[in-house]
């Protein structure tokens, strides 16, 4: 009887061993920390990683809807680039992508030097800025939509009426018109992205910093030459970056404006690819116009990193 209560007591000590083994083994820095990383790499595996390797796979093939697929290599990208058609969407995405973010920068900059300012409603007039980039794309562009419609538009009706037009202007239905008006409305729901990033960068700024430059004679735009744009330099490097990846890519905005019309004028890469790839089936060649993008903005974010490491 001795003998069976002692094999059990041996049983019993060894699983309490083995118990704490593990958690003194969870409890080390490194194992513990690749564990509550798992769940993450596990999410951007599935969405990021396979979706990636997926879209790469298919534009090695001539891969078409309910088709077996097969692979050509570099195929696709050879016929694309001598398309008339990808290569003018490949131009519009980086005319596209500079005219906006320009005007995105400037003019968010001022509007948060504007909103940086002790007024009344400060508070209100910052909530209202942020109106454009709150408001879902889709739902904001249906009513751009109306805004260039050619017979009810209250832009012909201002000009017409200020004597400047005698007929109303097709904002979508010339190609030049067309690209501007994409733009435009990027630029205006942009704007407060940018405003608020870099009011948010301004507040950071100490008071006497400017009290100190007013001391040394400094007007108002050495003040901001030298002072207040080095101080949200890096701040400004952060927001292009995230922009000009989302302005690179965008898709919805244009899509609804235009769907890349007229005559496939302002067609981007992401909705040439949208039209090729589901349009019209060839997921292969339409996973090919996506992947142009890809080492552009590895280029993009190489260069801003490389400008951030330097400024600092």
């Amino acid at each position: 009887m001795s003998g069976l209560v002692d094999v059990e007591t041996a049983v019993a000590s060894r699983t309490v061993a083995r118990r704490k083994s593990v958690w003194d083994a969870l409890e080390h820095e490194g194992v513990l920390g690749y564990l509550l990383v798992l769940p993450a790499l596990a999410i951007l595996a599935l969405f990021i990683a396979y979706p990636f390797a997926l879209g790469v796979w298919l534009s090695l093939t001539d891969k078409l809807v309910g088709q077996p697929a097969s692979f050509v290599g570099v195929a696709n990208f050879v016929v694309l680039w001598d398309s008339q058609i990808f290569r003018r969407a490949f131009l519009n995405t980086f005319i596209y992508t500079v005219a906006a973010t320009i005007l995105k920068l400037v003019l968010g900059l001022a509007l948060a030097l504007l909103l940086n300012q002790k007024f009344r409603f400060q508070r209100l007039a910052r909530a209202a800025s942020l109106l454009p980039w709150i408001v879902p794309t889709v739902l904001s562009t249906m009513a751009w939509l109306w805004l260039f419609d050619a017979t009810y538009s209250p832009f012909n009706w201002i000009l017409i009426h200020l004597g400047v037009l005698k007929q109303g202007i097709r904002w979508l239905g010339d190609p030049v018109l067309a690209m501007l008006s994409i733009i435009l409305v990027n630029t205006w729901r942009g704007i407060p992205f940018f405003g608020i990033s870099f009011l948010a960068a301004l507040q950071t700024i100490s008071r006497e910093v400017y009290e100190a430059a007013e001391i040394d004679g400094a007007g108002m735009l050495a003040t901001f030459w030298y002072v207040t744009l080095p101080l949200i330099k890096p701040v400004l490097f952060v927001v292009l970056l995230f922009s000009i990846i989302w302005t690179f890519a965008d898709f919805q905005l244009v899509y609804a404006l235009t769907r890349g019309g007229p005559y496939n004028s302002t067609h981007l890469l992401a909705t040439l690819a949208y039209q090729i790839g589901l349009g019209s089936g060839a997921l292969g060649r339409g996973a090919a116009i996506s992947l142009f993008m890809f080492p552009l903005l590895v280029l993009v974010v190489i260069v801003q990193l490389w400008f951030l490491r330097r400024e600092e």
